[in-house]
């Protein structure tokens, strides 16, 4: 089963105007956990005393899950993670020649030498280790295998490849994550970022790939158009590669509105998994299809995961619908006696924009009876 690292406290937090308090912190790791989430990415210790404040009451939470700490590859990160009681780091090279140049004046073996410095006393600690290929995507295979290499022989424990400007495809993302694999050297986990809108989709390439852990955040919340998204990927897994998660419905609803709030955001309505009108049907033949049976457009149900199921009156409405409401409003009509309110109904929300609610066609109804 793929390991769900979960960022939205690290990259997700990083997002531009976005800053998340400690109470904030703390129940977002909460309702992750209960989500599902195997691993969550906690902070950067080396941000200073109110950072690492935040880390050790997110470790005195005594969660379910593997706590990982962000860092540089360099002492000084290391020795504030250690100083937070962490027991697994992340630690962040660039791949690429363009940020080695901009990192480290283009001198790898000094980064190289830094890496293995820094890996050596984390092991000496008996912590976790994650290589973070930061810009692998923009690397080459050979310099990755190179750090993979240097990272097998000191003890890390995985390597973390990162599209980290999103400019991979799911087959260049599925290639070259299986050709890293086939090395046999380190576990790969997908970093993978949403610039083109394919994050959630390359980092499920990597699964399928050989990859054995994956990055997100709730809403997909990050740097620029954010990362792969935790309710997506998790609810992916659990029903599209038949993975035993429990994602509990009333927690990955409120932790969505959690973390919009707390970022600022707004929702999409029709965003996946939790959209608002997700779960709404208006088309005359969804809507039949669906009073007959709750599947017949829907790949997983409204409940699942905290939403309601709303059939809309709208243009788009047909007699099924009309006659479901005024059921329910207590009113009983044969469904061919209808088929006239349907042009009043579709002047009348196109003309404003707006839906029906169950008084207003009542009125529409009763009006009609008088004609």
């Amino acid at each position: 089963m793929a390991l769900i690292n979960d960022t939205t406290l690290r990259d997700g937090e990083q997002a531009p105007y976005v800053a998340f308090n400690t109470v904030e912190k703390l129940s977002i790791a909460q309702g992750l956990v209960a989500c599902g989430a195997d691993e969550l990415e906690i902070g950067i210790p080396a941000m200073g005393r109110r950072e690492k404040e935040d880390i050790k009451e997110l470790l005195a939470l005594g969660l379910d899950a593997r706590m990982m700490t962000w860092n540089r590859a360099k002492m000084c990160d290391l020795e504030a993670s250690i100083e937070c009681g962490v027991k697994a780091v992340d630690l962040s090279i660039p791949i690429s020649d363009l940020l080695i140049d901009v990192k480290f004046g283009g001198d790898r073996r000094h980064m190289l030498r830094e890496l293995e410095s820094v890996i050596l006393a984390a092991k000496r600690e008996g912590i976790y280790v994650c290589i973070g290929g930061e810009d692998s995507s923009r690397g080459t295979d050979g310099f990755i295998k190179d750090v993979m290499t240097l990272g097998s022989e000191l003890g890390a424990d995985r390597f973390r490849y990162c599209d980290t400007v999103g400019i991979m495809t799911p087959t260049q993302t599925y290639e070259t994550v299986k050709s890293l694999t086939s090395l046999d050297l380190l576990p790969i986990e997908m970093h993978t970022h949403n610039d083109y809108g394919l994050a959630n989709a390359n980092a499920l390439s990597g699964i399928d790939a050989g990859a054995v852990s994956v990055n997100t955040t709730v809403i997909g919340l990050g740097e620029r158009a954010g990362n792969a998204s935790f309710e997506q990927i998790s609810m992916t897994l659990k029903h599209l590669y038949g993975e035993q998660r429990q994602i509990d419905a009333g927690h990955i609803r409120s932790l969505v509105e959690l973390v919009a709030g707390a970022a600022g955001m707004t929702l999409a309505p029709n965003a996946p998994i939790i959209g608002e009108h997700i779960f709404s049907h208006e088309s005359g033949v969804h809507a039949d299809g669906m009073m007959k049976n709750c599947h017949s457009y829907e790949p997983f149900t409204a409940e699942e995961v905290g939403c309601d199921r709303h059939f809309p009156i709208g243009k788009h409405s047909g007699t099924g619908t009309i006659m479901y409401h005024l059921k329910r409003l207590g009113i009983t009509a044969e469904k061919h006696t209808l088929q006239h309110l349907l042009p009043s109904i579709r002047e009348i929300v196109t003309s404003r924009k707006r839906v029906l609610d169950g008084g207003e066609l009542a009125t529409l109804y009763k009006e009609s009876l008088c004609l």
